[in-house]
C-alpha cells in the first residue's frame, strides 16, 4: 500500500493505468456485499480490457509458450466457472457444464476452434446471470456445494472468485502485453 512521503507526496511511481479506462474508481469504504460485488466486476471489466481491441485471430494465440493459456481461453474458462459456481451450484440450476465433459475437461483452454466472438456473449451473459443470483440472495445464502454436498454460503462464492478473476487477469496481463505491447492495470 502506498504511504505519502516524508513530504507528504504520493511517489511517483505507480502501474500504469490502462488507457482511456471506463471502469469506476473502486470504493475505499462500503459495506461487504458493495466492496465483494463491485472488486468482482471491476476484475470482470479487467478481463475485458485485456480482450479489447485484439484481432480476434489473436484472442486465440498461445503466446506464453509453453503456457496453452490464450485470452479466448480465459474467456471460456470464466465463463464456465460462473455457470459452475453461480448457476449450478448456487441457484441450483440444471444447465450443462460449459467447454467441459469427463471425455474432454480442458476444452474451455485446448479446442479453441469456435469463435471469439461467441465466447465473449456467452461469458457476457454467464456474469449477467451470476450477478442476478447474487442480487437475489443474501450473503449467507447458500446452494449445494456440488462435489461435498454441504452448503456453499454467496460470501465463500464472491471470495473464490475474486481469487480466481485476480490470478486470470495476471495471465491475460502476460498475454495481451505479448500481443501487441498493451499493459495496465
Amino acid at each position: 500500500m502506498s504511504q505519502p512521503s516524508a513530504a507528504g507526496s504520493m511517489p511517483s511511481a505507480f502501474a500504469e493505468e490502462w488507457a482511456n479506462d471506463p471502469r469506476e474508481p473502486l470504493p475505499l469504504v462500503g459495506d461487504e456485499r458493495e466492496l465483494l460485488t463491485r472488486y468482482l466486476d471491476h476484475y470482470r471489466e479487467t478481463l475485458l480490457l485485456k480482450c479489447t481491441g485484439v484481432p480476434p485471430e489473436s484472442l486465440s494465440e498461445r503466446t506464453v509458450p509453453p503456457s496453452g493459456l490464450t485470452l479466448h481461453g480465459l474467456l471460456r474458462h470464466l465463463a464456465g466457472v460462473e455457470r459452475w459456481w453461480f448457476r449450478i451450484q448456487l441457484a441450483g440450476e440444471a444447465v450443462p457444464l460449459l467447454y467441459y465433459s469427463d471425455d474432454d475437461p480442458d476444452q474451455d483452454f485446448d479446442s479453441l476452434d469456435g469463435d471469439p466472438a461467441e465466447a465473449l456473449a456467452v461469458w457476457r451473459a454467464e456474469c449477467a446471470r451470476s450477478r442476478e443470483i447474487a442480487a437475489a440472495m443474501e450473503l449467507d445464502g447458500t446452494g449445494t456445494h456440488a462435489r461435498t454436498g454441504r452448503p456453499v454460503s454467496l460470501r465463500r462464492v464472491l471470495i473464490h472468485l475474486l481469487a480466481e478473476y485476480a490470478q486470470h487477469c495476471g495471465h491475460a496481463d502476460l498475454l495481451r502485453e505479448r500481443i501487441d505491447g498493451a499493459t495496465g492495470h
